[in-house]
């Protein structure tokens, strides 16, 4: 016989044999044996949970000639049929590629003859999710009143997009992700029946790498088993196989950032990338690294939680002294988005090293804990002595502080002689602005208008998402402002938007011409 894969070898044949499901398995087998059997179940769960795998043996134990404890005996020459797939009286359909209503349709038909062997006529339709409309609309009908001889078995992964006409008409199973011990035990009992040698390091490792699913764990337990076949299967082996990287290389990279050495930690990034490591499921690990830390900070009592060896947990709580809370979740925000962008992404490593640019260097962020994480790097150059130099003067600043620190500040005079066509607009200038748009309007509001060297009209804003929102929106926001003033004052009044870069308010370094309405202006044609 040609070789089968391990999640097909050993995909249980008996509720016994299923792991992480206790609540399902119980539930079910009590109903069997009670002879309280429902007509609709739907089982909801992530993929590798064991949903067909349950479906398959309830159709088993239904129709068992010698049940045992609501278990299916397997010996049975109903079970045998069912376990080899040659049964008349269970039904398999993957919905994803029969989604239609004629599909439904045959089923309405074919539940009308009663099963030529065993009690029930059971219905497996998987992924059930993929139906379509009509399909689901077909359904409905026999699904709430099927006859007495059949059972409809609905597995999904996502149960959100099912009808609610279908989820009120069934018994639901919510099937759990399977616990990283539940699968470390499994996977090592398979391997004893397999003759296979491996470290426990190694099996904890691919079922963490499993993510709740037994079958991604045993499928990735047997690739590195075929990578090193006959050899004792090692941590460092299942590393190289699945392309991960071992926890010394986060705790080297995570220092070189905390130091705020970008050169070092490019060079950490180089090394796994000449090793050939999968930089997707780095940025996961190293993610998952720092999310250890922060629940170390977070209470005591947390190395319960951590799935770590006791060296790495010494290791973790060193360093978790060593970076303050508000730092270490912008890093893992950071890295949070990055494992989205990187999906699909086709240079992977020049998002890496942005987002590693980003943890050393905090200014390059405005958010409120990259400022934290600024403060803090002020605060240690202070203690070690470092002088702080004086930041340069911008020379692209639209506009530029006027006065040195310490001089008295003095509210700035309104000129003396305004365009006539300017002080009609500002006249006006709260009714015109009323009548842009809603977004246009607010952004509009918090601009400090005042006169140009040219005569034109200056709106200064402190509020950089102001300005840029109006800047980015001229043929929209600008022209509709442009047109509403020709239409107020019978002139074409030139609008100019600038970003207050002075460190300083708009109102206290430039005139404000709303204060026209305070003061006896003389109006001149410019």
């Amino acid at each position: 016989m040609s070789y089968q894969a391990l999640y097909r070898k050993f995909r249980p044949q008996e509720f016994e044999d299923v792991k992480g499901q206790d609540h399902i398995v119980t539930t079910l087998k009590n109903q069997i044996k009670a002879d309280r059997i429902g007509h609709a179940y739907l089982f909801c769960g992530t993929r590798g949970t064991g949903k067909t795998t349950i479906a398959k043996i309830f159709a088993k134990a239904v129709n068992c000639e010698h049940p045992v404890d609501g278990s299916p005996c397997g010996e049975c020459p109903t079970c045998k049929a069912i376990a080899a797939g040659t049964s008349m009286n269970v039904i398999e359909i993957d919905a994803a590629s029969n989604n239609g209503v004629e599909n439904i349709r045959q089923i309405r038909e074919e539940v009308t003859y009663r099963p030529t062997e065993g009690r029930y006529k059971v219905y497996i339709i998987d992924e059930v999710h993929m139906l379509s409309i009509g399909a689901f609309n077909a359904l409905l009908k026999t699904l709430e009143e099927p006859p007495s001889y059949v059972i409809f078995i609905l597995a999904t992964t996502e149960a959100h997009k099912i009808p609610i006409t279908i989820l009120s008409r069934c018994q639901r199973y919510d099937f759990r992700r399977i616990s990283i011990d539940t699968i470390t035990d499994r996977l090592r009992e398979l391997m004893d029946e397999e003759h296979v040698d491996v470290e426990e390091k190694a099996l904890r490792y691919v079922a963490k790498a499993g993510d709740g699913s037994m079958r991604d764990a045993l499928s990735l337990l047997d690739q590195c088993i075929a990578f090193y076949l006959g050899q004792t299967l090692t941590y460092d082996n299942v590393l190289e196989v699945l392309g991960a990287v071992d926890t010394d290389v986060f705790s080297r990279l995570l220092r070189k950032i905390l130091d705020k050495d970008i050169t070092g930690a490019i060079a950490v990034l180089e090394e796994l990338v000449v090793e050939g490591r999968e930089l997707g499921q780095f940025v996961n690990d190293f993610t998952w690294y720092m999310r250890n830390l922060l629940l170390l900070q977070s209470s005591d009592g947390m190395e319960d939680v951590l799935d770590i060896s006791s060296d790495n947990l010494a290791v973790l709580k060193e360093e978790a002294q060593m970076v303050d809370a508000e730092v270490l979740m912008r890093y893992i925000r950071i890295f949070s988005d990055l494992s989205n962008q990187i999906r699909y992404a086709v240079q992977k490593r020049i998002l890496i090293e942005i987002a590693i640019i980003k943890l050393c260097k905090p200014e390059m962020e405005k958010d409120y804990s990259s400022i934290i994480d600024r403060l803090d790097s002020l605060e240690k150059k202070i203690a070690n002595g470092v002088p702080m130099a004086a930041a340069p003067q911008s020379g692209n600043a639209t506009v530029s502080q006027t006065q040195t620190a310490g001089a008295p500040m003095e509210k700035p005079q309104l000129p003396k002689a305004i365009p006539e066509d300017v002080a009609a607009a500002i006249g006006n200038w709260k009714s015109i602005i009323s009548e842009c748009g809603a977004i246009a309007k607010t952004y509009l509001n918090k601009g400090v208008p005042t006169l140009g060297s040219s005569g034109e009209l200056i709106l200064l804003f402190d509020d950089p998402n102001a300005y840029e929102y109006l800047y980015e929106n001229k043929a929209g926001c600008m022209d509709s402002l442009r047109e509403l003033l020709a239409q107020r004052t019978g002139k074409e009044i030139e609008v100019q938007l600038k970003k207050n870069e002075s460190g300083r308010a708009a109102a206290d370094i430039v005139p404000d011409l709303r204060d026209l309405i305070h003061f006896d202006i003389v109006e001149e044609n410019f």
